[in-house]
């Protein structure tokens, strides 16, 4: 087998629980056209009244330009780079102290379990800012950790002592911090009593259809109503009412047993559990991991966690009514009548995108809980013709005994129904000026080639048009009537990304897409206050072959109206830009850096023969101007 640590997350998945081959390529539409013919056969699908045509509307080139910068080049430098006339400062990194009796980190330990429970965690991803009664509060997910990072002062890198496995654990969760704005400078205010890190050991709650349920009653919670902790957190949401949701993705990987021989049920192999972690080896400390032992245990992780950020003292909440899956975000929209709607992908190839519509309205007064505990989950057929809708997961639509199953087994309840298998659904984000969503589908070299988990065909049409696609495209979809409960919506796509100075094909990109701003991988996805959608990429960084000339990952700005793309970041060596957000007053733009160096060549952001860290940066104009 390869080593673990140089595989993603889905190889390593794929590895343990292979996908059979798919050989009926007869079945599958060539769709290597001519570029333009493509786009105009595809892209143009989804012309709508709401938005002007199609993708790039008649006369939208000669808009004016809503962009306050000029794009920038790619780079493969170990920096941040951004437009000239804005500036950047690393703000909080992994392993910062957030109390003052918490030691500086030490490059050479890589600290202890004790100091990173109580310290800024790793591999920052989904954030989000709030105000609160004066204070500035950030919260932000930290995914997961690099092992050959952490434990690089170790023989081969790996755990030696329980304390370096616990090490790894408290670096997993999520980070809550207040910052201010000194002299100019964004810092975080240590020993805040607003401070706190939510790890893996954190109490939670279990909510919704369900909490109670025979599937989530473990020995040490026979009630089947309260957990321990969340991890590997990718993107996230916020509510109306101020709180933060952090979503439960690979989930999967911290699972093991003891005899590797071990076969878990159907159901868990679905979620890819397996008798093999990714050599965490959480299980060593904490026998809930050993999935031999407790094979419920896995049964309540893949949910989005509602945390509130201004109670410290608060209780955070898995919201089992959103479904079970590898959650990407959770984009949280209030419907014309009141009722949340909450968009979420399922971030795993030939997996799927689900609604969550509340039963109650959002009102003042009103029990908030009871919004995200009780409604209907959906997930997205898309037709061919421009059109889609939402297929309801019901006992009767699914054959599932219960909405507790369904709500356990979101996925296999997709497959019933015949969702549709999307490539890779990341971030969802929805237009706050028009009835309109946007999902980032990040890649998947099976499409056309494999089945997915589930064994559910993964054919190149649709809003998934290419074969083997390592480039990614972002799909948008209109409610109709710009109702977000509608069971119908019409579709297109905002860019296919590629790389035209390769290809001169589907694998070139859309029109909008050119050798000065393309791209590949899009995965981070979020409006700004002016409308503008803002695009962060997780993709290859080899600068070669079919990513000649693409760099490092990067972050883009696109115009929603016209379709033009401009590129404004380009990050350090081997790292993936992810996590956006900004500060009350609009002037400072937070980005997080994730796992800068993960393939040993990087030391940013200290540089010279620092360990690279993960980090939150904040951007801001040198005239003092608003970003974003």
């Amino acid at each position: 087998m390869n080593d673990e640590r140089t595989l993603s997350f889905d190889e390593f998945d794929e590895i343990v629980n292979p996908r059979p081959e798919e050989c009926e390529f007869d079945r599958v539409v060539d769709r290597a056209l001519s570029r333009r013919g493509f786009i105009g056969g595809v892209l143009a699908m989804g012309s709508f009244a709401a938005v002007g045509g199609s993708i790039l509307p008649t006369g939208a080139r000669a808009a004016a330009n809503r962009f306050a910068f000029d794009s920038i080049p790619t780079s493969t430098a170990d920096d941040v780079m951004v437009p000239a006339g804005y500036k950047v400062e690393v703000m909080v990194r992994w392993g910062d102290p957030l109390w003052s009796d918490v030691p500086e980190f030490d490059h050479t330990t890589r600290g202890s379990a004790a100091s990173q429970k109580r310290a800024f965690g790793d591999n920052t991803d989904g954030q989000d800012v709030f105000y609160h009664d004066g204070h500035t509060l950030l919260v932000v997910n930290n995914e997961y950790t690099n092992r050959d990072i952490l434990w690089g002062n170790n023989p081969d890198a790996k755990a030696v002592s329980d304390d370096d496995v616990a090490k790894g654990m408290m670096a997993h969760g999520v980070s809550i911090v207040e910052i201010a704005n000194t002299d100019g400078k964004w810092r975080i205010v240590k020993d805040s009593p607003y401070n706190r890190r939510i790890t893996p050991q954190t109490d939670m709650s279990l909510t919704g259809p369900a909490a109670g349920h025979d599937l989530l009653k473990t020995a040490a919670d026979p009630t089947g109503t309260t957990s321990k902790g969340t991890w590997n957190n990718c993107g996230n949401g916020i509510t109306p009412w101020g709180t933060y949701l952090a979503c439960e993705e690979n989930f999967n990987g911290y699972y093991s047993a003891e005899d590797e021989n071990h076969e878990v049920s159907p159901e868990l192999k679905r979620y890819g559990i397996s008798a093999s972690d990714w050599g965490y080896d959480w299980a060593r400390i904490d026998e809930r991991f050993d999935v031999a032992k407790n094979p419920n245990e896995s049964n309540r992780n893949g949910y989005v966690v509602e945390i509130d950020p201004t109670d410290p003292t608060s209780t955070p909440r898995k919201l089992t009514a959103l479904g079970r899956f590898k959650h990407e975000n959770a984009e949280t929209v209030v419907n014309n009548d009141g009722r949340i709607v909450v968009y979420m992908g399922d971030d795993e190839r030939g997996e799927f995108l689900y609604r969550f519509v509340s039963d109650g309205v959002y009102a003042a007064g009103v029990d908030t809980n009871a919004l995200l505990e009780n409604g209907t989950l959906s997930v997205a057929k898309f037709n061919e013709d421009g059109t889609g809708e939402w297929l309801a997961l019901t006992p009767e639509t699914t054959g599932l005994a219960s909405q507790a199953e369904i709500s356990i087994h979101t996925r296999q309840a997709a497959s019933v129904v015949g969702a549709t298998t999307m490539d890779r659904p990341e971030w969802v984000a929805a237009n706050p000026s028009a009835p309109e969503v946007y999902c980032c589908l990040t890649n998947n070299k099976n499409r056309g080639v494999k089945p997915n988990a589930g064994g559910d065909e993964t054919p190149a049409a649709g809003p998934n048009p290419r074969q083997a696609n390592n480039y990614g495209q972002i799909v948008r979809w209109h409610p109709d009537g710009g109702d977000h409960t509608a069971a119908g919506f019409g579709w297109d796509l905002y860019v296919l990304a590629g790389n035209p100075t390769v290809h001169q094909d589907v694998y070139a990109g859309s029109e909008n897409v050119n050798a000065d701003n393309m791209f590949n991988s899009p995965d981070g996805l979020k409006f700004d206050s002016n409308g503008l959608l803002w695009i962060q990429t997780d993709g290859k960084y080899s600068n070669e072959g079919d990513f000649a000339g693409q760099g490092n990952n990067q972050m883009l700005a696109g115009d929603p109206v016209t379709g033009e793309i401009r590129r404004f970041l380009v990050g350090p060596k081997e790292c993936e830009i992810t996590g956006l957000s900004w500060s009350p007053d609009r002037r400072t733009m937070f980005v997080g850096i994730q796992h800068p160096g993960e393939d040993g060549n990087s030391h940013w952001p200290e540089g010279g023969d620092a360990v690279p860290r993960s980090a939150i940066i904040a951007i801001t104009r040198e005239d003092g101007g608003l970003v974003g």
